[in-house]
C-alpha cells in the first residue's frame, strides 16, 4: 500500500529511468545486500532489534526494506519516485510516497529509527532535509546515515546518479547541526573500493549511451569468481567498520540519536 504525503520532481534526485531500468541488476548485486545488513547490524547495536519500527528513507529499489522485513523489523519506505514503489510494493508493505524538500505531516506517527543511505548527497540542502528527518523519531530513537564519501572520488557514476557532492566526516557531520540530533559515531566503509573509483574516474564511459545504460555498465560484475571475492571483502570488512578500525572508505556511515526528552517538572 502507497500513503501519499507529498509529490516533487524525481528525476531532480536520480533519474527515474535510472531507478527503473537497473532494478533487477541492484537487487542481485552483493553492494547494496552487504550495505543493508551493515545497518541492520548497527540497529541491533544500538538497541534497536526487531520488532523495531523502521523507516526506510530513500527506499529505492527496496533492498533494505527486504532486509529489514526478513529480519523482523516493522518496515516502512519512504521515496519521492512512483514509479519505483508500484514496483517494489506488494500486500502487507506498507510504503509512502514524499518529497524530501518538502515538509511532512505534523500527525506522521513517529518511528523507532530510521535509514537513510545514500541519500543526502541527491538533495541541495542536506542539513534541512536531516532536520526534517529527525522530526520523524520518537525520543530515544536513532538515525543511520550513509553518504559517498571522498570528494576527490567523484567521477561520472556520481554525475549519472545526481550525486551533488561527496563527504568527509566533518562535512557529514555538519549536516546534522541544529537538527536536534546527536551524532554518536561515524565510521568508514567500502576501504578496498577506493582503487576502484580512482579507476573509474580514468575510464569515462561513451557519451552516446543513455545514463541507465551507462550505470547498468558499472553495476556489471565480472565473472566468477569475482563476485565471490567482492562478497568475502564486504563480509571482512563489516566489523572493522562497525569498530570504527577503518581510515578510509568509499563510504560514511553516520549514527545519530533524539536525545529523551527531560521528565516534566513534578513539583509544577
Amino acid at each position: 500500500m502507497i500513503t501519499f504525503w507529498s509529490r516533487g520532481a524525481a528525476d531532480e534526485n536520480m533519474p527515474e529511468e535510472l531507478l527503473v531500468r537497473t532494478l533487477d541488476r541492484v537487487r542481485r548485486h552483493p553492494w547494496w545486500h552487504a550495505r543493508a545488513r551493515l545497518a541492520l547490524d548497527v540497529l541491533r547495536r544500538q538497541g534497536w532489534p526487531p520488532p523495531a519500527r523502521v523507516l526506510d528513507v530513500g527506499c529505492g529499489w527496496g533492498v533494505n526494506l527486504d532486509a529489514l522485513e526478513a529480519a523482523g523489523f516493522q518496515a516502512l519506505g519512504l521515496d519521492i519516485s512512483r514509479q519505483i514503489l508500484e514496483r517494489i510494493d506488494r500486500p502487507g508493505r506498507r510504503l509512502i510516497e514524499a518529497d524530501l524538500n518538502q515538509d511532512f505531516p505534523r500527525d506522521a506517527a513517529p518511528t523507532d529509527a530510521l535509514l537513510a543511505l545514500d541519500v543526502l548527497e541527491h538533495l541541495d540542502d542536506d542539513a534541512a532535509v536531516v532536520r526534517r528527518l529527525a522530526g520523524l523519531l520518537r525520543p530515544g530513537g536513532i538515525a543511520i546515515i550513509s553518504v559517498p564519501a571522498r570528494p576527490d572520488l567523484t567521477s561520472e557514476f556520481d554525475e549519472i546518479q545526481g550525486h551533488r557532492r561527496r563527504y568527509e566526516p566533518s562535512r557529514l557531520k555538519s549536516a546534522f547541526e541544529g537538527s536536534g540530533l546527536e551524532v554518536r559515531q561515524i565510521f568508514w566503509w567500502g576501504s578496498f573500493l577506493v582503487p576502484v573509483l580512482r579507476r573509474m574516474r580514468r575510464e569515462p564511459s561513451s557519451q552516446s549511451q543513455s545514463k541507465s545504460k551507462t550505470y547498468a555498465d558499472y553495476l556489471r560484475l565480472p565473472p566468477w569468481p569475482a563476485p565471490w571475492l567482492l562478497k568475502l571483502a564486504l563480509a571482512w570488512e563489516h566489523h572493522r567498520a562497525l569498530l570504527g578500525r577503518l581510515t578510509t572508505g568509499t563510504s560514511l556511515f553516520a549514527v545519530a540519536v533524539r536525545p529523551q526528552e527531560p521528565p516534566a517538572n513534578r513539583s509544577q
